[in-house]
């Protein structure tokens, strides 16, 4: 067996088509892990389903459909449950706070919240039947660090922390672990129109301290921890991984005298 332990393990991936998701899948995949890929394009993730082989299969699934959760959870179950639910799924419509409507910000908040719950709900009920698995939620230093023009982007990932929090406190004792991992920059193709423009990438690269970008398996090598029994005593946190932009604040403050 491999470090992280997780041959043969069940494992469910939300927004399996997109980059970090795909990452996500290769990832879990390569330890030995039967991987799950869910997505609401189906030509995404069903390529890559067969990609990996080992059990692997792809289902059409949408967060904001609870009977669409539903019917996955069922045929997973009925492939013997499963051991790790990733949720990974999200969507972003632009909008600032005065203009937002409310049919963006609650399309968003159906996903990237509630759409976390119902798949916890869904996939977590075996586990809290047979006493046992892992639980691991996308959020984004955006849950901290407000990110302007993004409509309900930050109150979502924001409120995906807590939510991930009250989960490892009531599921804990009924053997579920629950944590989250807070993507900083990460090229995925989602953002790659930011990083056509080399200055534009440049200007970012240099506000990281690692002074480079992330790369979705950045973002997987973290997840494959979270989800494994090596991090089994790890439950209720919030990992960030941004190569420490989110402690760059300070620097921004002019201070005469100080290099």
């Amino acid at each position: 067996m491999s470090w992280l332990g997780l041959e043969g393990k069940r494992v469910v991936i939300t927004g399996a088509g997109g980059g970090i998701g795909q990452a996500l899948a290769r990832g879990f995949a390569a330890q030995g892990a039967r991987v799950v890929l869910l997505d609401r394009d189906i030509d995404r993730s069903g390529p890559l389903a067969d990609e990996l082989g080992g059990g692997a299969f792809a289902l059409i699934c949408d967060l904001a459909d609870a009977a669409s959760v539903t019917a996955a959870a069922d045929r997973v179950e009925a492939e013997g449950g499963a051991d790790v639910l990733v949720n990974s799924a999200a969507i972003l419509r632009p909008g600032a706070l005065d203009t937002v409507s409310t049919a963006d910000w609650s399309a968003m908040l159906a996903v990237n919240l509630t759409g976390y719950l119902t798949a916890a709900q869904a996939f977590g009920r075996g586990m809290l039947d047979r006493g046992k698995g892992a639980l691991v939620h996308v959020a984004s230093i955006a849950g901290t660090q407000p990110q302007p023009a993004s409509g309900a982007y930050s109150a979502s990932k924001a409120a995906t922390v807590m939510m991930s929090r009250q989960l490892a406190y009531e599921w804990g004792p009924r053997g579920v672990r629950s944590n989250c991992l807070s993507p900083g920059l990460v090229m995925t193709p989602m953002s790659a129109a930011f990083y056509a423009d080399p200055e534009v990438k440049a200007k970012r690269e240099a506000m990281v301290p690692l002074r480079r970008i992330a790369s979705p398996e950045d973002m997987a090598d973290v997840a494959l921890f979270l989800a494994s029994d090596r991090a089994g005593y790890v439950s209720g946190q919030d990992v960030v991984v941004d190569g420490g932009l989110s402690q760059v604040l300070m620097g921004q403050v002019p201070r005469p005298g100080y290099a």
